[in-house]
């Protein structure tokens, strides 16, 4: 089930979509009279996507408002689900939109007695896209405040998250009131690179390369016949790389028969041509970041060519005899030969070389900030140019005695650039989960082809990259399934581990789903392919990897605040520091012996105020939580555990009690009815025929169970039809009832036989304590107000619960279980397992509100759930927990979804967590222990009592270091491992 529900999982789970997949499901619809007794009911199959609708909810104060304000939504045709929530006064909404609209809802639960009033459309929502962008120039986090800003104040823009560790950004933007155009443009008027990565649409990008010769009306031929195909949105050619790029809606069309156009519509125009999939160097991530990396590289090599003949001049050579002479030869006054030489090589090093500084100073300071290119170019150039100026004076005065720092400039600008290089070689280690995730995808493919009658009559290998839905692709032993779809042909067992982190081979046959990136390990599949490119299993597990990486975690904002004043306040710190020293200086403060006989006072003052300001590093604190969320959310994610951001991966180290669900949650989430008695005569073919027929409308667990049951009395078993059940009323927490063959059908508990006058015998209760007692769920069946059978029906606890909860103990953190079964049952698996406080028979409010009374004991509290009912207490808890194989809306509540569906993921997320933040931690103990120590050492504080001052190339080397060292600091939780118990407790399941 697991494997079957992974799609829902990411698709619906990612916290910024929109929209719901297509469904096709079975509706009953009312017809006359609003009380549901005397409705006539027609079952409608539709074919349409849910829309979701939340309103607010005022007048609702116990769980009997919010029950009628359910059954009122319930009774109106076209409603998928509904989930209200008494605590918040919000009713959460799934519905068919072809049937009902969000206004007739409205009016309906204002009918009910409540006020109500509408929250959230996804019809609105649908008019809200989510664009994201590649950032090029940032530096520091003055950066991405900046671009934050910029971006907020533009019209038209929701919300805007800019990450500096990953450089890119995401904008919630109303297509209605601007494009995605004047978000580029907007960030380079800011003065950086802005690269488009995807618009938010429901569309595909792909280029083309075209091999051979074209003429300019060949490629308007093309490009004309390409807009003609159905589903393609634009297309663009560029002439100077013979490059076209094709968006298109992958529904409708794809690369092949791109592909195909083009090469038919040149055929025989003006000769023969091929179309290819255009590769390019620089339009992925880490394409990108190679290159950047590449043009660091060289810059540094570069710098070194000028720098370490400077050095050599200036520190070494002039302690060779012969070699000093030469380098103290006065060529006009007092210009000596170094002088010229270390001018000569400082100067393209300088403004070549560190041309990078000017270029990010200038944009910084136009758009009225300063970040870490202001600090390199102000430290540089006070060294340079004062050096410049000793230069001219030695030349033009016949007794000048000057030093100048033309290898302070030179060696600061290369150790910075080397640091550069160091960090961004780092960082992109931090995101090699996203990689090695987007790498599981094979690169060729085995198309088949068919006849009328599905049979394979031929095959071809394709380029991965070209398969289109509807494809029938062949998987051969060992090799990997390259898209996701279903098996139409063949057995085998396929390991998918690399998505779900499950070790496990899980077996395949006709009907059964299959990922994209999973590996066939026996027998041949034919494979019928459902999803491509951005919809894929696969991209949507990054896509919400990404989003994690994106959000900032509360912590983080530490560092923004600090941020905003931290170059400003370095600036003014190193003024600060050259006018006291040189002020000490001029009016004999301290000993003229203290001055090194190179320099004057106003040098020596010169030299600690530009060791101030380089090496402060802003960097650092910048880098401290996000590449510590990146490298955690990536180890997550490859153990199964999809941790939705920073916020929840803060929250998670902090839990110290957790409310589990138990069906599907401490359970296996899959009961099988194993005793059936019945109270009066009658065929039980019959009796579960119109059981099946009561409950084939409800989507409970237990429901699903008791149908699964009853199809082993049928000969259609594999597909039956069941008689029709009219007026079916499903009561939240108690059962259903429904009119089948003209007779009144009730299953459910206790309370839905008392509530409705039926009585219940001494042979009947005797049942249900007994089924209790084995943990088992009691189910009565009335029918026509008597009883008539009783069922218990087992779920079975997961291998692994009661180990886990036992760690969890061993933790100092607190479990408690909350149900809306019964008490016997409920108390009987809390005993199994080993939880101490139990809620029983207790209402999706109910839940919630539990976690609430838990949060003002002042718990902090994670909420464990897989159902419907569980939405309202996830979002209510601090961290919501969503089982993978749970239903799309606990997915969509929950901040962490464990894709394994077993319970020591819990363990794993809440560790994970706790090793993060103590990650973060250590990061701002070296970024800030940096700043701290190394400003008051740069300042010249240990220079009285010890004569030690950091030279300036020294304390750009340490500002350099500072950013390396946090970044690598984060990359040691690359090597996290799960605790040893988990390992131990795994290797028992299997």
């Amino acid at each position: 089930m697991a494997t079957k529900l992974l799609a829902l999982t990411c698709i619906r789970k990612e916290r910024f979509s929109g929209s719901y997949p297509v469904v096709r499901k079975h509706l009953t619809r009312s017809r006359g009279g609003g009380g549901g007794s005397s409705s006539e009911t027609a079952v409608v199959e539709i074919d349409e996507a849910i829309s979701r609708a939340v309103f607010q909810v005022l007048g609702m104060t116990c769980s009997a408002c919010a029950g009628s304000v359910e059954k009122a939504i319930k009774r109106l045709p076209g409603i998928h689900e509904a989930v209200i929530d008494a605590l918040n006064n919000r009713a959460q909404i799934l519905f068919y939109p072809n049937f009902v609209d969000v206004e007739t809802i409205r009016e309906t639960i204002e009918d009910a007695g409540f006020e109500a009033s509408l929250i959230e459309n996804e019809a609105n929502e649908r008019s809200r896209q989510i664009c994201r962008i590649r950032i090029n120039g940032m530096t520091c986090t003055s950066c991405s405040s900046t671009i934050e800003r910029v971006l907020q104040s533009v019209n038209g823009v929701k919300r805007a998250h800019v990450a500096l560790a990953i450089e890119e950004a995401e904008i919630h933007y109303d297509p209605r009131l601007l494009s995605y155009d004047r978000l580029l443009e907007e960030i380079e008027s800011a003065g950086f690179e802005a690269v488009l990565i995807s618009t938010g649409e429901d569309v595909s990008k792909i280029d083309l390369k075209i091999d051979g010769e074209v003429t300019d009306e060949s490629m308007k031929l093309i490009e004309s016949s390409l807009e003609a195909l159905p589903g393609v949105q634009s297309v663009e050619i560029s002439h100077e790389t013979d490059k076209i790029s094709v968006l298109y809606k992958p529904d409708a069309t794809g690369p092949r028969d791109f592909i195909q156009v083009i090469e038919s519509t040149v055929f025989g125009h003006s000769g023969h041509i091929k179309a290819t999939i255009f590769s390019e160097g620089g339009v992925g991530r880490e394409s990108q970041k190679q290159g950047e990396i590449k043009q660091y590289y060289k810059s540094f090599l570069w710098s070194l060519v000028f720098t370490v003949p400077v050095f050599l001049t200036a520190m070494v050579f002039m302690y060779i005899p012969g070699i000093k002479d030469l380098l103290m030869f006065k060529v006009i006054n007092m210009l000596t030969i170094g002088e010229i030489i270390r001018w000569v090589l400082a100067t393209p090093v300088q403004f070549v070389i560190g041309w990078r500084f000017y270029t990010g100073s200038y944009k910084a300071l136009r758009r009225g900030s300063a970040n870490m290119d202001v600090l390199i170019a102000l430290g540089t150039n006070a060294a340079y140019f004062y050096s410049l100026y000793t230069v001219l004076r030695a030349a033009t005065s016949p007794d000048f005695k000057g030093v100048d720092f033309f290898e302070t400039s030179a060696m600061l600008i290369s150790f910075i650039i080397l640091g550069k290089y160091l960090e961004i070689m780092a960082k992109g280690k931090t995101s090699q989960a996203i990689a090695k995730l987007m790498n599981l995808a094979p690169d060729t493919a085995i198309l088949l082809t068919l006849d009328k009658e599905g049979n394979a009559t031929g095959e071809e290998e394709i380029d991965g990259r070209l398969i289109q839905k509807n494809d029938v692709i062949k998987i051969v032993p060992g090799a990997k399934v390259a898209s996701d779809g279903y098996v139409i042909w063949g057995q085998s067992h396929v390991n998918e581990s690399m998505i779900t982190g499950e070790a496990r081979p899980v077996a395949k046959r006709k009907g059964d789903t299959v990922i994209g990136g999973t590996l066939n390990e026996n027998g041949v599949l034919h494979v019928k392919v459902t999803r491509v490119g951005s919809e894929s299993s696969l991209a949507q597990i990054v896509r919400l990897v990404e989003s994690a990486q994106l959000a900032k975690a509360p912590v983080q904002k530490l560092a923004d605040r600090i941020s905003k004043f931290f170059v400003p306040l370095v600036i003014f710190l190193s003024f600060s520091t050259w006018l006291a020293w040189f002020l000490a200086g001029k009016l004999h403060w301290y000993p003229e012996s203290w001055i090194p006989s190179s320099m004057d006072s106003f040098e020596l003052a010169l030299q600690f105020g530009i060791s101030v300001m380089v090496i402060a590093c802003p960097c650092a604190l910048g880098l401290a939580t996000p590449t510590a969320v990146m490298v955690g959310t990536g180890v997550g994610a490859s153990l199964g555990v999809l941790i939705k951001g920073g916020q929840a991966l803060e929250k998670a180290h902090m839990v110290n009690c957790i409310v589990f669900d138990k069906t599907g949650t401490l359970t296996m989430g899959k009961p099988v009815v194993v005793k059936t008695k019945l109270l009066k005569n009658m065929v039980l073919r019959e009796f579960y025929e119109l059981v099946a027929a009561t409950e084939v409308n409800s989507e409970h667990p237990l429901a699903k169970a008791i149908v699964e049951y009853a199809k082993k009395f049928r000969d259609d078993e594999e597909n039956p039809s069941w008689p029709e059940g009219r007026d079916f009323v499903s009561i939240t927490g108690n059962g259903v009832k429904a009119t089948v063959k003209g007779r009144e059908i009730m299953v459910g508990n206790k309370n839905l036989m008392t509530n409705h006058g039926v009585t219940i015998p001494v042979d009947a209760e005797e049942l249900l304590e007994e089924a209790e007692e084995m943990a088992q769920t009691g189910i009565l069946v009335s029918i026509n107000g008597e009883l008539t059978g009783v069922l218990s029906v087992s779920d079975p606890l997961k291998p692994s619960a009661r180990e886990a909860i036992s760690i969890l103990k061993s933790m100092n953190i607190i479990s408690i279980m909350v149900t809306g079964d019964n008490w016997g049952t409920a108390n009987s698996i809390a005993r199994e397992v080993g939880i101490d406080s139990v809620i029983a028979e207790a209402k999706p409010e109910q839940k919630a509100e539990k976690v609430k009374e838990l949060q003002a004991a002042g718990h902090v509290v994670a909420m464990v759930g897989d159902g419907i009912n569980d939405s309202p207490a996830l979002v209510a808890a601090d961290v919501g927990m969503a089982i993978g194989a749970g239903t799309d809306i606990a997915i969509e509540a929950a901040d962490i979804v464990l894709m394994k569906s077993n319970l020591e993921d819990v363990i794993t997320a809440i560790d994970l967590s706790r090793k993060t933040f103590s990650r973060i931690r250590l990061n701002y103990v070296w970024a800030l222990g940096y700043n701290l120590m190394g400003i008051p050492i740069a300042a010249g504080v240990l220079f009285p009592a010890t004569r030690f001052r950091l030279p300036p190339w020294i304390a750009g080397a340490a500002m350099a270091a500072s950013s390396v060292s946090v970044v690598c600091c984060s990359l040691l939780l690359k090597n996290y491992k799960r605790p040893k118990k988990l390992d131990n407790l795994e290797m028992e399941r299997v």
